[in-house]
């Protein structure tokens, strides 16, 4: 047949195609995708020659899950429609999230900003003029009580998109659930916790990498004993794309992380079958329609290999990929900004016909600020039109065994395997990480991509083709006032000022690391880079460092040369007041 189909397509491009180029040529000598990909004029049998279906993608809801993690996937259940947000304070990010909870929305995905995500109080000299700016912003219990108001954390799922600070935002919302009597084992939701993409593409670090990944699998041991409906990671490739990474660097990437996640709980003793059920991921869905469902379904195939022969994971659960996906916030342009909710359609279909287990659909105006409301809604609105109205929900993997995306699959899943195996030559993700080699690699992605908007090769409607004299935009754009700055501060200093401070902040009769040792001369302490030895700097509540993170000091006593590459990094949590003694049994159990 492979022979016959040959000869067919070279009579039909000789007879039929080359002909018709000739009376109207081509737009392009040459087509790509968004990730530079060639696409040819014509897709056959001939691409998917050597296609197996039983092994290369097989039936819903069984290995390798190309067709997807669930048998019935949405003709059972939608994705979560889970729209992220947080602003200014909880008080107001609470409104928006009832708000959005009265409309349809189906899980909270929660936004803090840049001081709680690099441990900061509000009051610290460092989060001035970033309090509630990007995000929430949370300093306490009390934030978290005030955030979750009157929403039952026992019917909804919350994600957090929190990585160094993740540990402490996990058991804040775990305290905040026993308070309105909702045990931890009831609790739905993910933590992001993801730092090796931090050192790729974001820059909210804390710690060095290894430190970092003992946080992590030791969160991995808790959840799997005491949370065990809540997604420990989300392992996220969103950031990378949006940084310039093509699709299968994307995919690449986002699992050469999960592949040291899973390798650093292995080394700790943890069996894989124990906490890869609830591993996640995150993935960005772009504007290039076909090649964005390509990517899903082999990350997917992927996945399931690399758990199954890698790992030797025995169970099915512990072989699929399931996954988050936000739409492309890279893609939206401040220029004409209601075609962002036509970018945002395309993008979103593309993500369900991927099949997403849960979906954010950013807002037009989110080029300009936050987003309103009424721009939230829309962007909700989209989600439920695709789920009701447009018919794709009806059957399983419905672009299954097209010749393109059967082609695409294969070919994107190609180019992360090398990527990969690139990867584990240089000694696997962190040391690439430290070498910079992702980095790089998505450097150069984005400069081919910027070189081909800027030279009119690829057209960015409204930006560099079809423009039109800017105009305001005619809606109204959300902005954080200035006061919600100082109120926040005001009530974390009146809130310290009422506390048991003895308690929080006991000076230096609190333990040192592990074995008691104090630091040498000339050695920098651990427990605070900075060079004090107090643990009680601004009020914070370093006694959890002191007690509930002996292990953690220990693998911190950096030589001269490290601690001053890292002294500007390392900065200690200060979140200013929550139950003490359960956040330390937290994690007692993997740092005692």
């Amino acid at each position: 047949m492979s022979q016959d189909m040959k000869r067919q397509r070279q009579r039909w491009e000789k007879e039929t195609y080359r002909p018709a180029v000739e009376k109207r040529p081509e737009r392009k000598d040459e087509f790509t995708t968004i990730s530079g990909s060639t696409v040819r004029n014509l897709y056959t049998p001939e691409d998917v020659e050597g296609l197996d279906y039983t092994a290369d993608l097989g039936f819903p809801g069984e290995y390798p899950f190309t067709r997807g993690v669930r048998p019935s996937m949405y003709r059972g259940q939608f994705w979560t429609m889970r729209q992220y947000a947080g602003f200014g304070t909880a008080e107001e990010s609470n409104k928006r999230y009832r708000y959005l909870l009265d409309h349809g929305q189906t899980g909270l995905s929660v936004a803090f900003d840049l001081p709680t995500q690099m441990g900061y109080d509000s009051d610290h000299p460092m989060s001035e003029g970033e309090v509630g700016r990007v995000g929430v912003a949370i300093d306490s219990i009390e934030d978290i009580q005030t955030l979750f108001k009157d929403i039952p954390l026992d019917k909804v799922s919350t994600s957090m998109t929190i990585n160094s600070t993740a540990a402490v935002l996990l058991s804040l919302y775990a305290e905040a659930g026993r308070l309105t009597g909702v045990d931890a084992d009831k609790l739905r939701g993910t933590i992001q916790n993801d730092v090796l993409k931090e050192y790729i593409a974001r820059g909210t670090y804390i710690f060095p990498p290894a430190p970092s990944m003992r946080l992590i699998t030791d969160i991995f041991a808790y959840c799997s004993d005491r949370m065990p409906q809540f997604n420990t990671i989300s392992i996220s490739g969103y950031h990378m794309r949006e940084a310039g990474s093509t699709a299968a660097q994307e995919v690449a990437f986002t699992l050469a992380d999960g592949i040291a996640y899973v390798q650093a709980a292995v080394d700790s003793g943890l069996d894989v079958d124990l906490f890869a059920s609830r591993l996640s991921f995150f993935f960005n869905v772009h504007n290039d329609f076909l090649e964005e469902i390509a990517k899903f379904r082999a990350a997917r195939r992927l996945w399931a290999d690399v758990m199954k022969n890698r790992f030797g994971a025995k169970k099915p659960v512990s072989w699929m990929l399931r996954f988050h996906t936000q739409t492309a916030g890279c893609s939206l342009t401040a220029q004409q900004p209601e075609n962002n909710v036509v970018r945002v359609a395309i993008q979103a279909l593309a993500a369900v016909l991927g099949g997403t287990q849960s979906l954010h659909t950013n807002s037009r105006d989110e080029a300009l600020a936050l987003p309103t409301e009424e721009s939230v809604r829309i962007a909700l609105r989209t989600q439920q039109l695709i789920a009701h109205e447009s018919g794709v929900t009806s059957t399983v993997d419905p672009f299954a065994g097209s010749y393109a995306i059967e082609a695409l699959t294969g070919k994107i899943e190609g180019e992360a395997r090398d990527y990969i195996e690139r990867i584990d030559g240089i000694g696997g993700a962190v040391r690439a990480i430290e070498a910079g080699y992702q980095q790089k690699e998505i450097e150069e992605s984005a400069y081919r991509y910027q070189m081909e908007v800027e030279s009119g090769d690829r057209i960015v409607v409204g930006v560099n083709e079809f423009t039109v004299q800017e105009e305001e935009f005619g809606g109204k754009l959300l902005k954080v006032d200035t006061e919600v700055e100082k109120a926040q501060v005001e009530r974390l200093r009146a809130l310290k000022t009422r506390r048991g401070n003895a308690r929080v902040c006991p000076g230096p009769a609190v333990s040192h690391r592990a074995g008691g040792r104090r630091p040498g001369r000339g050695q920098p302490d651990a427990r605070h880079p900075r060079g004090g030895g107090r643990l009680c700097h601004a009020g914070g509540d370093q006694r959890f460092f002191a007690e509930g993170f002996r292990g953690l000091q220990a693998e911190l006593r950096l030589n001269h040369r490290e601690h001053r590459v890292h002294r500007e990094k390392l900065k200690f949590c200060e979140f200013s007041s929550f139950n003490f003694e359960y956040y330390l049994s937290l994690f007692s159990k993997g740092l005692g």
